[in-house]
């Protein structure tokens, strides 16, 4: 139970450094709260102890309440900025750090770690973009050239060669054609010419 009657932050860290020791972390922890028919109720209306006459301190502050039920699990890392707020407030500063016996360890400071966070972002665009291959600048050209001049050169030759192949594809034909008709007519030529001999012999 914490914020009980008598409890201040003192008391508080005493008990969370006694459940340290203990190995011990409570899942949930009740807040004191009054209830008809005890001493404590009495004590938390009166601020008297009645068997004593003497007063006894009251946690009402529901700031303070909250920071004595973090200490009881300064473990839960949603409980640190309390757990610090108490162990500076009650002078326990020694029981922030990294040694064994600290109840937590000491953060960066949150513009330290809103730096760093933007700079684990701007270097995670840029790896992703060398990855890509895109370019953070625009209109820089690679090579001389930009890639769009690139794409259509490229384009261009592809069609260029095509026309070339083409054009050489009918000029190989029309030589063949040509090729073949003379062979034909020097054939045509050598028949005539032993028929005239034939008929000579004849005669």
């Amino acid at each position: 139970m914490s914020s009980h009657l008598g409890s201040t932050l003192k008391e508080a860290v005493e008990l969370a450094v006694h459940l340290r020791d203990l190995g011990y972390m409570p899942e949930q922890v009740q807040d004191f709260y009054p209830t008809p028919s005890t001493i404590s109720t009495c004590m938390y209306y009166t601020g008297v102890d009645p068997r004593t006459m003497k007063k006894v301190y009251t946690p009402v502050n529901p700031h303070e309440k909250a920071m004595q039920r973090a200490l009881i699990q300064y473990k839960n890392p949603k409980n640190y900025d309390l757990v610090k707020e108490a162990l500076i407030k009650a002078g326990r500063e020694d029981l922030i750090g990294f040694d064994e016996k600290c109840l937590i360890r000491p953060r960066k400071e949150k513009w330290r770690e809103e730096a760093w966070e933007k700079k684990s972002r701007s270097g995670s665009g840029l790896r992703s973009g060398e990855k890509s291959g895109t370019n953070d600048r625009p209109g820089k050209k690679a090579n001389g050239c930009k890639k769009s001049d690139r794409r259509n050169t490229g384009l261009e030759n592809m069609y260029g060669n095509r026309k070339n192949y083409a054009s050489n594809g009918t000029n190989g034909r029309g030589n063949k054609n040509a090729k073949i008709s003379d062979r034909a007519g020097n054939k045509g030529g050598a028949l005539s010419n032993n028929r005239k001999r034939a008929k000579s012999k004849k005669r």
